[in-house]
């Protein structure tokens, strides 16, 4: 086998089964459930009944377990939903603010991802094969629109040329703080005194 196919193997499996094209009714149904399920999870927990879940995105309980058979396939597709929803925020943000700002902006939408999610860290990883691939997933969908906003930054002259994305992910996820433990803005003052940093060994900008 080749290495490219290789690769491409790796891919289809980080990104896990693959998913049929839904009707329209069908996808909204997943989308309320997917978001529903979201907020639930990050008030109740991820063992909150699922009489609750369906309450609050609208539909009845067959519907979830027609879409989702098993708990963890709920788990596992919320957390990629809310990956997705986190990862294509930057494209937005690059079109709507200098590249530093976007990058900053950013990595605060980030912070709020982990900062919401880390209810789901125990069922993440317990061993459960469910969730074997969101790992990959979640680097396969963050890494390449970190990157990209790095890239644009370092080009404008804003930052340095040097930063790893891996690097920085890690730095952002240290310094998020659950929401309720961050009433006096701690993540925020910090996300902003990390990105001031990057400016740090920038080129000179040429004045005119």
């Amino acid at each position: 086998m080749s290495e490219e196919s290789t690769r491409e193997g790796d891919a289809a499996a980080a990104e896990g089964p693959p998913r049929k094209r839904l009707r329209a009714d069908a996808q909204r149904s997943t989308d309320a459930l997917l978001t529903a399920a979201a907020e639930v999870f990050a008030t109740s927990g991820v063992d909150a009944p699922v009489r609750e879940i369906t309450a609050k995105a609208g539909v009845g309980a067959g519907t979830l377990y027609r879409h989702f058979p098993q708990r963890s396939d709920l788990i596992a597709a919320v957390f990629r939903h809310e990956v997705d929803a986190c990862a294509d925020a930057a494209p937005s943000l690059a079109a709507r603010y200098e590249p530093a700002e976007a990058l900053a902006k950013w990595l605060q939408r980030f912070a709020g991802f982990i900062a919401t999610k880390r209810g789901l860290s125990a069922a993440l990883h317990s061993g459960d094969p469910a969730y074997d691939t969101l790992p990959s997933y979640f680097q396969q969908r963050f890494m390449p629109v970190l990157g990209a906003l790095l890239d644009t930054a370092a080009k404008a002259g804003e930052i340095r040329s040097d930063v790893d994305p891996e690097d920085l992910l890690v730095a952002t996820r240290n310094l998020t703080l659950p929401a309720q433990e961050d009433g006096n803005g701690h993540t925020p003052r910090m996300i902003a005194l990390l990105v001031d940093g990057l400016r740090y060994g920038a080129p000179a900008r040429e004045t005119r």
